[in-house]
């Protein structure tokens, strides 16, 4: 089937489990035809459709719980327990049983997009090194987590730049319209004991966020606490569209299992209440786009920290650890950016069909 094919068979397999909102739907598919890099982040279907078949001899590797909708913007900061920053995979909504080399796969092709449409100065291959590289470092060490205190100082500095200005985060957030449908009572109960204070007014916006997850439902509360905003966000999750190629019946939800078992800083407001994800929003509580980062920036170093903390993923799955170690001694050189390179051109035909583009 083709790329509106599987896009509508999709979307009715994900009505079958969620409601989705038409109007953000349609805006989905608008930023899906702008550009190759949005259309690889909004059609991770598509990926767990297409990867088994082109590169099918990775698609028997070694067996971790990952991320799957990896890409070069599923990275972000979060607040520690102790306040420190944290930088890691920001967004676990795909997370499913799957080789280990998709995760890898996945994010040096993002990066090899990200690359031709940001104007990076590396090189396709030059990234797909460095992910390898830090990938290999980290399962070898056993895994250590990025805190951005007094280590990983130009990591911080990209994370905490102007562009990420609190002004400009609460001023878009505050800006947004209440929400006009009717909210479930539920979630209105959980946002309420997600916030620090009870009885805490507030009232609940809806943002039109990600890509990935665009058309799912979002309650998100905004209160004045203590002299400045707070906000509280409910995301609807379901189950990963990797099991949409194989028509799986399973629609458990692993987010949860993903972020405690891995290598990792745990954020102490993101949790899993059945099938909403609670989770705090703030100016350095988020994402990192690539085009809020500096000018001025180390892309491989960043690259290398992206491949380093995949494995922190990764390592999580305890079991798995020495056959992915075997299993990387038996791969070809270059087998990572062959991968990639096959990977992108298949996106790139799938996007031109989409947008409708001959050339």
């Amino acid at each position: 089937m083709n790329i509106q094919e599987a896009t509508a068979r999709y979307e009715a397999w994900l009505r079958q489990q969620i409601p989705l909102l038409p109007a953000d739907v349609r805006l989905k598919h608008r930023r899906m035809a702008e550009s190759p890099f949005p259309f690889l982040r909004a059609t991770f279907y598509r990926w767990a459709q297409l990867w088994p078949r082109i590169c099918p001899e990775l698609a028997r590797a070694p067996r971790v719980l990952g991320v799957g909708d990896l890409h070069a913007e599923n990275f972000g900061t979060w607040r520690d327990t102790e306040g420190r920053l944290i930088w890691g995979v920001n967004d676990f909504d795909e997370v499913a049983p799957m080789p280990y080399t998709n995760d890898l796969v996945r994010l040096a092709a993002s990066a090899s997009l990200a690359i031709r449409e940001n104007d990076l100065s590396c090189n396709s291959a030059s990234a797909c090194e460095a992910m390898l590289i830090g990938y290999k470092e980290c399962i070898k060490k056993g895994g250590e987590p990025f805190v951005l205190a007094e280590r990983h100082g130009w990591l911080r500095e990209m994370a905490t730049n102007k562009l990420r200005d609190p002004t400009a985060f609460w001023q878009k957030l505050t800006g947004l319209p209440s929400v006009r449908t009717a909210v479930p009572p539920a979630i209105k109960s959980i946002l309420r004991e997600a916030l620090p204070e009870k009885n805490l007014a507030f009232r609940i916006v809806h943002r039109q966020a990600g890509l990935g997850s665009l058309g799912r439902r979002r309650f998100t509360a905004l209160a004045f606490w203590d002299g400045g905003w707070i906000a509280r966000e409910a995301k609807e999750l379901r189950a990963s569209a990797w099991l949409w190629p194989a028509s799986s019946s399973e629609k458990s939800i692993l987010y949860q299992k993903a972020i405690k078992q891995a290598i990792r800083v745990p954020d102490p407001y993101v949790f899993v209440r059945g099938h909403w994800l609670i989770r705090r929003l703030a100016p350095y509580c988020s994402r990192i786009e690539l085009s809020s980062l500096p000018k001025t920036k180390d892309e491989l170093k960043l690259f290398h920290a992206m491949g380093w903390e995949t494995a922190n993923i990764h390592l999580g799955t305890k079991w798995a650890i020495r056959e992915i170690i075997k299993h990387l001694r038996k791969q070809p050189a270059n087998w990572l950016r062959r991968a990639t390179q096959a990977m992108t051109k298949t996106i790139i035909a799938d996007w031109k069909m989409w947008a409708g583009r001959s050339g």
